[in-house]
């Protein structure tokens, strides 16, 4: 399986940038106290960040949001993840505490602003992509049976005709969703070389050493930009 950004997506974002942590045989299914904590803190020093300052309007988010435009797709419409996430907080909500694995991408998202996610690779046997849109493409929505029908040139991650995200990093399938049973699981994290490169790197390395630590996995790293268009991630 290869994790591969399509040629398409650096013509419109040239600094596009992907860090990438792959975590191998996890157990998600025992709650982990220190994790909670680590999101508690994260969730604080969100809330201080962004205490004078509205997500949207951060520097730290704009570069999403120009992108976002840049694609046509409406910002205030569908924020990229982490901007929701931090809306959220500053809003005086919390994040839900949901199984250990997703508990820590949302921990490591606001504590560096960067939109990141989690995926199930015992899910698909296809390779995961990010592209535009194709038709046939079908996305089905967190609790939901019914799939959404995609049209073309929409920025994407998927997996085959499977749609795993949304306006790139707006909102993640039911498909392929992490689980107290997921045992494989591919952590992506979305960022701008010219703008947060070593964020992205401090997240991706800090991640799979809490990875290690927490959980006891094989973890194995990788980055891709518009010089290194895909990787092999797994068998």
């Amino acid at each position: 399986m290869k994790f591969i950004i399509e040629d398409k997506v650096f013509d419109m974002l040239p600094e596009v940038c992907f860090g990438v942590v792959v975590a191998h045989n996890i157990d998600n299914s025992a709650n982990n106290p220190e994790i909670i904590s680590l999101m508690e803190e994260a969730i604080n020093s969100t809330r201080l960040k962004f205490n004078e300052t509205k997500p949207k309007e951060h520097h730290d988010i704009q570069p999403y949001r120009e992108a976002f435009r840049k694609m046509e797709i409406n910002p205030n419409k569908f924020p990229c993840s982490v901007e929701a996430l931090a809306a959220r907080i500053v809003k005086g909500g919390t994040l839900p505490d949901i199984n250990p694995a997703v508990n820590l991408v949302n921990a490591f998202s606001i504590k560096y602003t960067l939109p990141m996610g989690a995926h199930d690779l015992d899910s698909t046997s296809e390779d995961i992509e990010v592209r535009f849109s194709r038709s046939g493409d079908s996305f089905i929505p967190f609790g939901e049976k019914e799939p959404e029908i995609l049209e073309c040139c929409e920025l994407v991650y998927a997996a085959g005709y499977h749609i795993k995200t949304r306006k790139w990093i707006w909102r993640q399938s039911d498909f392929g969703k992490v689980t107290e049973t997921s045992k494989n699981i591919f952590f992506p994290i979305d960022g701008f070389a010219n703008y947060n490169y070593d964020e992205v790197i401090t997240a991706r390395n800090e991640m799979a050493a809490d990875l290690e630590k927490f959980f006891k996995c094989k973890v194995e790293k990788y980055y891709l930009d518009i010089n290194n268009r895909s990787v092999k991630i797994w068998q």
